[in-house]
């Protein structure tokens, strides 16, 4: 360690040029048995840049995978994945885990880092690119070799006390990230409970009083119609922007990578120019409320396109969506996130290698629609809790871009704690 004598805290400190590897303990020593049962956490279920708390998946260990504790950071070393940000650290975790071997594990050592501190440094866009840059191996598959990753040199304060002032600082914004998103959640949870009560499960206000018809899709009440799903929604597909309509500055497009857990990661997004955004491609401008839905790869993920998105672009294999009747938004996100829809998705998806669905397969599919009475009364229960949602996500969204404006200030001692 190399001792540098800058003062660049309110609390008298020097801070070190270390190697990663002198500060962190790296892939630390976790015993977990064969043949047991564990929590454990892949590359795709990994929010980029994040907290892990959603524990829900559970495998049999068999000896090999990345093994953690509580607090301890998941760092992807392996491409696309490290360039896109997949870095996590383990939050409310009962027992040690797993996952995929494309991780590397990084934890505090006592006495000399904090674990929460490490996380947030190997956020921070040098860590990233100068792992992106010890990269070896064939193209699309790169992996960060262990001795590089450990070599990586980086300043850190000597004061545990200062790590953790600034681990704590920043650990402020994911703290209330994560609780708007727990909310959202249940905020989406009755919204869904609602629709399924009324509209699958036919018990919506007055049921008792209307009788049940046969229909094509087996009985529904009485003054409800059966339509096919253009005359309800009005949905449009990307035009297909190549790599060489790529720019540096311009009007942003959309693409799949960008729709992350029901939300659309606009930072991520590439542009094209000005000139072909509001020339042949003006009439794929994204509007507020539109909803985007996924049609390629791993189909049926869908977000609500919000204000901070725009201007934005469709794209291909994204369907923009929006209701033919302009009240009717509630219904649609909650019709485009249903079972039904989405069993009708995969069912209906072609294509062996990487399964899609498009135009030719949503007039197929079958809508079940309400009288405008019960409609109408659906959407003054849920359009204002989609409006919390939006609301949520937009707060979240500047919450994040301050953490990350925070984030490389406070790492390098710029602004004092």
């Amino acid at each position: 360690m190399e001792k540098l004598f800058i003062m660049k805290t309110n609390i008298k400190t020097t801070w070190w040029k270390v190697k990663l590897g002198e500060f962190a303990n790296i892939n630390p020593t976790v015993q977990l048995q064969r043949g047991k049962e564990y929590s454990f956490l892949d590359m795709a279920d990994v929010t980029p840049l994040s907290r892990t708390t959603n524990w829900q998946k559970r495998k049999i260990f068999k000896g090999s995978g990345a093994r953690f504790e509580e607090g301890d950071t998941l760092f992807a070393r392996i491409t696309p994945c490290l360039e896109n940000g997949k870095i996590t650290q383990a939050q409310e975790l009962k027992s040690p885990a797993f996952g995929s071997t494309e991780f590397y594990v990084l934890r505090g050592i006592q006495g000399v880092s904090d674990s929460d501190f490490i996380h947030y440094l190997s956020r921070t866009f040098r860590i990233r690119k100068l792992a992106e840059g010890s990269m070896v191996g064939a193209s699309g598959r790169q992996r960060v070799e262990r001795v590089a990753f450990e070599n990586i040199e980086t300043e850190v304060p000597e004061s545990l006390e200062i790590q953790k002032r600034i681990a704590d600082i920043l650990s402020a914004f994911d703290d209330k990230i994560e609780l708007n998103n727990k909310i959202s959640k249940n905020l989406e949870a009755t919204a869904q409970a609602i629709f399924k009560e009324w509209f699958v499960n036919f018990r919506f206000p007055g049921h008792e009083k209307i009788k049940m018809i046969d229909s094509e899709l087996g009985e529904i009440p009485e003054g409800w119609g059966v339509k096919m799903l253009p005359e309800v929604f009005d949905f449009l597909e990307g035009p297909g922007i190549r790599n060489w309509q790529y720019a540096p500055e311009g009007c942003r497009f959309i693409n799949i990578r960008l729709i992350q857990n029901n939300d659309i990661d606009i930072k991520s997004a590439n542009s094209i120019s000005e000139k072909e955004a509001n020339g042949k491609y003006k009439h794929f401008h994204l509007q507020e409320r539109d909803m985007v839905v996924s049609t390629s790869g791993t189909l049926g993920r869908l977000a609500i396109v919000r204000e901070e998105h725009l201007p934005l672009l469709l794209n291909t294999s994204v369907i923009r969506f929006k209701p033919k009747d302009k009240q009717n938004y509630g219904f649609m996100y909650q019709f485009l996130n249903s079972a039904y829809f989405q069993n009708k998705v995969l069912s209906m998806a072609s294509g062996s290698a990487q399964p899609n669905f498009g135009p030719v397969h949503l007039k197929q599919i079958e809508v079940l629609m309400p009288d405008k009475s019960i409609l109408g009364t659906f959407g003054s229960s849920v359009n204002s809790i989609y409006e919390r949602i939006i609301a949520i996500k937009s707060e979240n969204q500047k919450l994040a871009a301050l953490r990350d404006l925070l984030l490389p200030k406070l790492m390098s001692g710029e602004i004092l704690v």
